[in-house]
């Protein structure tokens, strides 16, 4: 009930307002040029398109031509003041202002149904592919929790089933496997954690200025400390730079590339890390000189399907990774992107 009501006073304001306008500027014209009363008509025949195109339905239009003709008549030809149709030409003008009147109606109803309708099917794309991106995070998340979840579950077991019968070399490889594998799934859970920072509906982040070069620095000293002994060759400008980002994010997306690289590479050589400033753009190179990516999964690297192509190992899949670092990246107004060089990969 409330949304009938409330269109019908919207009609009703853009109606009044509208042929309120219309008069005045009417009376102005009369007023300035009496001799030229085609301006009057044209003026209401503007009022009555435009009231046509911001109501909804025939009614306020029909209406409204009804109005003007009167009002033309009584107040704006000879005797003034007087209503007189039987004077010639004002029926063909009636019927020509309703002719106009119910013309753009039509257009303008069909163009709204036409533009609900491809709103409606938008929002409807939107909603699948939201629904597909969730389906694919969840399949990531399923595979890449399960692994080390198993391995933790079985190396546990192997301890507590075997205690007495393992050496001291064999407890320790047992309880380093378990370390490792949790310290992967609380990087899991830190980058899950990320996207929670980003604003669902707006993908929106609150980005303040904050220096690149301290990011960077943050960002590798949680990489050494997860990955003790990595090797990252890093290159930047000379001059300070500074950009809007929301520090925790940003220094997120640079420990998944740099871990990645290190990672899945296959290759002992250090990782770079080269930034670049093109006045419109800071852009961050992580390069690695090892494997590169099969060429058939760059096309949805991003989209957070596993593939275990993208992985070294049955354990650590990148792709849930990426796909976190493409919403923190597109949150931000940016781009990110992959391809593979002569001697390796680089994002």
């Amino acid at each position: 009930i409330q949304i009938p009501m409330k269109n019908f006073l919207r009609n009703i304001s853009y109606t009044l307002i509208l042929l309120a306008l219309a008069t005045g500027l009417a009376f102005i014209f009369f007023h300035f040029v009496k001799d030229n009363s085609a301006n009057i008509a044209f003026v209401y025949i503007l009022a009555l398109i435009l009231i046509a195109r911001w109501t909804t339905g025939y009614l306020y239009g029909i209406l409204s031509s009804l109005f003007c003709v009167i009002f033309i008549n009584g107040f704006f030809t000879y005797p003034f003041f007087e209503i007189n149709f039987t004077m010639s030409g004002y029926p063909v003008t009636f019927i020509c202002m309703l002719i106009i009147t119910i013309a753009t109606s039509a257009i303008t109803t069909k163009l709204t149904r036409q533009d609900e309708m491809i709103a409606e099917r938008e929002r409807k794309l939107n909603d699948a592919e939201k629904e597909r991106i969730r389906a694919n995070l969840l399949r990531a998340i399923s595979h890449d929790l399960r692994t080390p979840l198993t391995s933790i579950i079985g190396s546990s077991a192997s301890y507590i089933e075997n205690h007495d019968e393992l050496n001291s070399d064999e407890k320790l490889q047992l309880i380093t496997s378990i370390h490792d594998d949790s310290n992967w799934l609380l990087n899991m859970v830190e980058n899950l954690l990320s996207v929670t920072r980003i604003q669902s509906d707006k993908h929106e982040v609150s980005k303040e200025p904050e220096l690149v070069e301290e990011v960077v620095s943050e960002a590798i000293d949680r990489l050494e400390k997860r990955l003790p002994g990595a090797s990252v060759n890093v290159s930047a400008p000379d001059d300070i730079l500074m950009i809007p980002m929301d520090f925790l994010l940003i220094e997120q997306v640079l420990i998944n590339l740099l871990e990645n690289a290190l990672v899945h590479s296959q290759t002992t050589q250090p990782v770079e890390l080269i930034i670049t400033n093109d006045d419109a753009y800071v852009t961050f190179h992580v390069i690695d000189h090892g494997k590169g990516i099969d060429t058939s999964a760059l096309p949805d690297i991003f989209s957070g399907k596993y593939d275990s192509s993208l992985a070294s190992d049955t354990k650590r899949g990148m792709g849930i990774g990426l796909s976190i670092c493409r919403t923190i990246i597109q949150a931000h107004g940016g781009t990110i992107t992959a391809h593979n060089h002569e001697n390796g990969a680089e994002f």
